[in-house]
């Protein structure tokens, strides 16, 4: 024998109104990251290197630090925690860039702790676009693998083997939680 309790139940799950009570206000939680939000955020990400490349073209490293400093902030989740960042041209015990200071000192150079970075963003790039081979979606997190393409003053074009992880926060936002990058093999 069902209960009363059961049988009122799909009343309340639909948000019926019950007694004459007026509907409850609801609040969907949805923190599912879609691949057009992922890809707007490569995109960003692209468009960032292009701003901070420009930055040093026209105002010199203290404003390509500026700009690098707002596009990490923006981009990466290191406020939130350390990142696994592995730049492209990074070896040695600074590999690897788990800190805001590291990743900055990869995109424009000029910090004593990483001797060996020369400010990847501020060479004179013109283009930067993303080739994904794969994209994976999970909730609030995306993984994608594939390629980016940078083109230089000179048209020399630099392509790059790249993974990234995303995470959408709770404000929308889609920030940056992994970023691999590595030159393609030549073997």
């Amino acid at each position: 024998m069902r209960s009363r309790f059961l049988q009122a139940a799909p009343a309340l799950v639909l948000g019926l109104s019950l007694q004459g009570q007026a509907a409850p206000t609801v609040q969907v939680l949805n923190g599912n990251i879609t691949q057009a939000e992922v890809v707007a955020a490569q995109k960003g990400w692209c468009q960032a290197l292009l701003k901070i490349s420009a930055a040093y073209a026209s105002g010199g490293f203290s404003q390509a630090k500026a700009t690098a400093e707002a596009v990490i902030d923006q981009a990466y989740a290191y406020q939130f925690g350390p990142v696994a960042f592995k730049p492209t041209l990074a070896s040695g015990a600074h590999t690897f860039r788990a800190t805001r200071a590291g990743a900055l000192a990869y995109f424009v150079g000029g910090n004593p702790d990483f001797p060996g970075d020369k400010g990847f963003a501020i060479k004179p790039w013109r283009s930067c676009e993303v080739t994904n081979q794969v994209i994976q979606l999970n909730g609030s997190y995306a993984n994608t693998m594939g390629n980016v393409s940078f083109k230089d003053v000179a048209g020399k074009t630099t392509t790059v083997d790249k993974t990234w992880a995303f995470m959408k926060e709770p404000d929308g936002s889609i920030r940056i939680v992994l970023h691999h990058s590595s030159l393609p093999f030549e073997g």
